[in-house]
C-alpha cells in the first residue's frame, strides 16, 4: 500500500517552481492565484528566501507546488491508499482525499497564513528540535520550566519540536540537554505555532472553516492531533482548528500508517524532510519523495520494481514508464469525442471528450490503450479518463 504525504511550512525554496513551467500541471497554480488574489506565479518564480520566510507566503507556496506536484503524479495514473500532511500539508491531504475542494483549500491556506502570522506578531515565539531525546523526556524538560514552552511537533524517534516563549524555549533546551538530549538546534520561524500561542489565529480560522464546504474523504486522512483517520467531513472543521494549538503527531501518524498497511511512504512537494522522517520512524519502509518532473520517472521505476497494485487502475494492470494515464479536468458527465476508442493515436493536445461541456486534452502523444470511463459515466475531477502508450 501507498502513503502519500504533504509538506508543511518550512519546505519552500526560492524559484521551486521553475521546473513545473511548462507541464501540464502548472495550469493550477493560475486557478489558485484568481481563488487567492494574490501573485502565487511571483512567489512560486521570484520570490527571495526572505519574502518566503513569511507564514502567509511559506505556507501558500508549499501548498500550491505541493498540489502542482500531486496533480502531476495522478496523470500517472498512480494513486494512494492512505494519506496525510505535516501540520499546513494536512489542507494538502485533505484535497488529495476529495475531502476539500481545490478553491477552498486555497482560501482557506491563505487565510490560514494570514491568521498564524498575526498571531505570531501579538506573542513573541519561537521553537527549537531537541535531538536524540525520548519524547516523555522532552516532555518532562518544558514541564520542569515555569514559563511558556510546550511540545509542538513529535517528527520520528529522538526528534521532538518545542515551541514557546524566547526564555521559555531557552530553558527547556538546557532542560533537554541536562536529560541527555545530544543537540538542541534553534529553528527560524516568526513564532510559536502548535502551542495556545496561535489562540488567536484558531478563533479566526475557525470562522473561515465554517464557510468551507469539507466533505467525507474518498480514501483514509490521518489528522496531526490524534493521528487517527477520520472518515466524516463534519469532524475536520474542529479538528483543523485544533491543529493551531495542538502538538503535530507525526511520528505516532507514522505507525499508524504502518499499522494500515502502508510498506511506501511518496512525498509529495518541495523538500525531503518527511521522507527522512519516514526511514527513521517505519522500518523497511521504501521511501521517495517528489519534487520535480525528472523525479516522476523515478517513481515509476521504483513502484514497477516493487510491483505495487496502486499503480494505475488499467484492468489489474500496471502503469509503467512508457505509459500515461488522461485525467479529468472536473467533475461531470464523460462523454468521448466522435471516433475516439482503443488504437487511436493522439497528438498532445488532442481532445478525447467533453466532461459536460469542458474538454478532456490529453497532455501526452501516444495511442489509447484504454478507456477507463464509460460514454455517460460520471466522474470526478482529475479521475482517469483513459490509458495510453506514449510515443
Amino acid at each position: 500500500m501507498i502513503a502519500f504525504t504533504f509538506p508543511g511550512q518550512g519546505s519552500q525554496k526560492p524559484g521551486v517552481g521553475r521546473a513545473w513551467l511548462d507541464h501540464p500541471s502548472w495550469e493550477l497554480v493560475e486557478e489558485a492565484t484568481e481563488a487567492a488574489g494574490l501573485n502565487i506565479r511571483h512567489l512560486l518564480l521570484d520570490a527571495d528566501a526572505d519574502e518566503l520566510k513569511a507564514t502567509r507566503n511559506a505556507q501558500l507556496s508549499t501548498f500550491v507546488i505541493s498540489l502542482v506536484v500531486l496533480d502531476a503524479v495522478e496523470r500517472l495514473g498512480v494513486e494512494p491508499s492512505l494519506v496525510a500532511g505535516h501540520s499546513l500539508g494536512e489542507y494538502t491531504a485533505l484535497v488529495a482525499s476529495g475531502a476539500l475542494s481545490f478553491d477552498d483549500g486555497v482560501k482557506l491556506v491563505t487565510e490560514r497564513g494570514e491568521a498564524m502570522q498575526e498571531a505570531a506578531a501579538m506573542q513573541l515565539g519561537t521553537m527549537a528540535a531537541v535531538l536524540g531525546l525520548d519524547d516523555d523526556l522532552v516532555e518532562i524538560a518544558c514541564a520542569r520550566i515555569d514559563g511558556d514552552v510546550w511540545v509542538a511537533n513529535y517528527n520520528a524517534p529522538g526528534q521532538v519540536v518545542i515551541a514557546g516563549s524566547p526564555d521559555g524555549v531557552a530553558a527547556a533546551s538546557l532542560a533537554a540537554k541536562d536529560l541527555g538530549s545530544k543537540k538542541v538546534l534553534p529553528i527560524a520561524v516568526s513564532g510559536a505555532f502548535h502551542t495556545p500561542f496561535m489562540a488567536p489565529a484558531r478563533d479566526r480560522l475557525r470562522s473561515a472553516l465554517g464557510l468551507a464546504d469539507l466533505r467525507s474523504p474518498d480514501l483514509p486522512v490521518y489528522a496531526n492531533v490524534d493521528a487517527m483517520v477520520h472518515d466524516a467531513g463534519d469532524e475536520w472543521a474542529g479538528l483543523l482548528g485544533a491543529q493551531l494549538c495542538k502538538p503535530v503527531r507525526w511520528r505516532q501518524t507514522l505507525h499508524h500508517l504502518e499499522e494500515a498497511g502502508a510498506r511506501t511512504f511518496v512525498e509529495l512537494g518541495p523538500g525531503s524532510a518527511l521522507t527522512g522522517m519516514a526511514k527513521r520512524t517505519v522500518v523497511g519502509a521504501k521511501t521517495l519523495s517528489v519534487g520535480t518532473p525528472a523525479e516522476l520517472d523515478q517513481l515509476l521505476a521504483t513502484l514497477d520494481v516493487q510491483g505495487t497494485e496502486a499503480v494505475g487502475a488499467h484492468e489489474g494492470e500496471h502503469l509503467f514508464a512508457t505509459e500515461r494515464v488522461v485525467v479529468s479536468p472536473s467533475a461531470g458527465v464523460f462523454h468521448p469525442a466522435e471516433d475516439i476508442g482503443i488504437g487511436h493515436g493522439l497528438v498532445a493536445g488532442d481532445v478525447i471528450g467533453f466532461v459536460g461541456t469542458e474538454p478532456v486534452h490529453s497532455p501526452f502523444a501516444g495511442v489509447i490503450m484504454g478507456m477507463l470511463t464509460a460514454d455517460g459515466e460520471r466522474v470526478g475531477s482529475r479521475e482517469p479518463i483513459a490509458w495510453l502508450r506514449v510515443h
